[in-house]
């Protein structure tokens, strides 16, 4: 759908078919882009037809189970797609982005099922439609060259989806792994309308979400999905337009506290972590001074509206509070961008702040940072100035 909604905001086919064709697997699939319509709304379908007889590229594992190990047969790994697409003529921006939406993909399918992120073996995902899909889409992007992208609040329904590990509810596990951090919405609707490879793709391009910011619209482009259900048009749309003036992103969250002057510090900490792990958007603590000339703590947290009910519940059941207030906040912030830029440590994530067109901020992610140092034996600091100085050189 993100392939079809960016060919018929104007990205050539046959751009996609040359640049596709540096993957080296022309014999594995066929492109089919047409005109059809959902509900009523025209856009383009776009399809990966697989060849009748491709080359086989199996990838056995042994994956942890609840009842012992079981064996499955998987499509190309991370590790053989990364070695393609490095080995590619494709540009380089598109390498990284695609490469950057595997890893996404790598690393909740590794940590859902206990396994090295390099030796994930891939079911959907490594099938030759969804690599194509995923590095068309890239290209697409590569093509049309946008300043910034902007996704509106996602959101999924209910029931279960039947995946190569089993029948999992909605949404499925790895979409959801996939999408920490970023805001999601469940409506009761008993349809998937996220799966992991959008949710990767869309976790790597989109700098913010909620709203259409302020633009003026200059094109439209529509993807048609495979089903036609009613009533919802199984449809992406996708805008291309001008922002009208440089600004800081506003949202509106709540901020909730409390006061503590009966809990020993050491026991503090652990809760932050706890609301950040269940998607508070930031956990603090301010030291003050209490009646009784008591020292005290004010633990405050921001999240969103929707977030309040499953927080709240942490807060009562890992400190000595009796009590919570809270209000809504506005918040202004730099548009945010996600990007990946390869060191001599391995991929390090880096976040991008603009205020509309210009970069202001930039700053290699602790984590990703965190995690390259270990597995390298070196201090958390080199890793994170080899990525600050390659992100500084790349824009």
């Amino acid at each position: 759908m993100v392939v079809g909604a960016l060919c018929d905001l104007g990205v050539p086919p046959e751009i996609l078919e040359a640049e596709l064709s540096k993957l080296g697997l022309n014999q594995e699939f066929l492109l089919h882009f047409r005109k059809d319509h959902r509900q009523h709304i025209v856009g383009t379908k776009f399809d990966v037809q697989i060849a009748p007889h491709p080359p086989a590229h199996p990838f056995v594992f042994q994956a942890p189970h609840l009842h012992g190990p079981e064996t499955h047969v998987h499509g190309r790994s991370y590790r053989e797609i990364r070695e393609r697409l490095l080995a590619s003529s494709l540009s380089e921006f598109v390498k990284t982005k695609a490469l950057a939406v595997f890893r996404r993909i790598a690393v909740a399918e590794g940590k859902i099922h206990g396994v090295p992120m390099e030796e994930v073996g891939f079911h959907e995902v490594g099938a030759i439609d969804s690599i194509v899909d995923i590095v068309a889409a890239c290209i697409a992007i590569d093509f049309l060259k946008p300043e910034a992208v902007y996704a509106s609040e996602l959101f999924e329904g209910t029931g279960w989806v039947d995946c190569a590990h089993g029948r999992f509810p909605l949404p499925a596990p790895a979409t959801l792994e996939i999408l920490r951090g970023i805001p999601l919405k469940q409506i009761t609707e008993a349809s998937e309308f996220i799966t992991p490879t959008g949710a990767a793709w869309i976790a790597e391009f989109a700098t913010g979400f909620g709203p259409m910011p302020t633009l003026t619209p200059e094109k439209i482009g529509y993807g048609l999905g495979t089903r036609d259900p009613a009533p919802r048009p199984n449809v992406l749309r996708v805008v291309e337009g001008e922002m009208t003036e440089a600004s800081a992103e506003t949202d509106e969250v709540l901020q909730v506290e409390t006061n503590l002057d009966d809990l020993s510090p050491e026991l503090l900490a652990p809760v932050l972590q706890s609301l950040l792990g269940a998607g508070a958007l930031d956990a603090f603590l301010t030291p003050i001074q209490m009646k009784k000339g008591r020292p005290g703590w004010v633990l405050s947290f921001l999240c969103q509206e929707t977030d309040l009910a499953k927080l709240t519940p942490i807060v009562f059941r890992e400190t000595s509070a009796f009590g919570l207030r809270s209000h809504r906040v506005q918040r202004q912030k730099l548009a945010r961008e996600f990007i990946s830029v390869e060191t001599a440590y391995g991929p390090i994530q880096i976040k991008l702040g603009y205020w509309g067109k210009a970069l202001l901020q930039m700053a290699p992610e602790f984590e990703s940072c965190a995690a390259a140092a270990a597995a390298h034996g070196v201090p958390v600091r080199e890793v994170y100035s080899a990525a600050w100085a390659q992100a500084r050189h790349s824009h």
